[in-house]
């Protein structure tokens, strides 16, 4: 089983990895951000793990509650799209599969592809399609 480091609460579905606290891992999985958390997001393992290439998810179900203070939901909502330009990938939970290069290596290997909607990382991608 892939280890990846968790941030946060452990998610409340199964995401296929090995949850750890402590190098050596191959993934970042944010389980939950407490309101204060994600709008001064500056999670230095998270920004060492995105600089070194490694994937990071951030499971959805564990964000906190939209506001109804208009302000600050448009905050959150900014907040929310610079985690996404640095190329953190949000997924809840649910069918979609998260692929890394590891498991993209084994199903080229094997001469199969991703179930449909499987979420690829970028590296992933470029192994299946063969550029890597």
């Amino acid at each position: 089983m892939i280890r990846a480091l968790l941030i946060g609460r452990e998610p409340g579905l199964e995401l296929g990895y090995q949850y750890v606290t402590e190098p050596p891992y191959e993934a970042v999985v944010i389980g939950s951000l407490r309101l204060s958390e994600l709008l001064r997001f500056r999670e230095e393992r998270v920004l060492a793990a995105l600089a070194e290439g490694k994937p990071v998810y951030l499971y959805t179900p564990g964000l906190p509650e939209a506001p109804k203070n208009r302000a600050l939901a448009g905050s959150l909502t900014a907040a929310q799209r610079e985690l996404k330009n640095w190329g953190v990938l949000f997924t809840d939970g649910g069918r979609k599969k998260l692929v890394t290069a590891e498991e993209a290596r084994a199903l080229r290997s094997a001469g199969r592809q991703p179930s449909p909607g499987a979420v690829l990382t970028p590296l992933a991608k470029e192994i299946l399609e063969g550029t890597k």
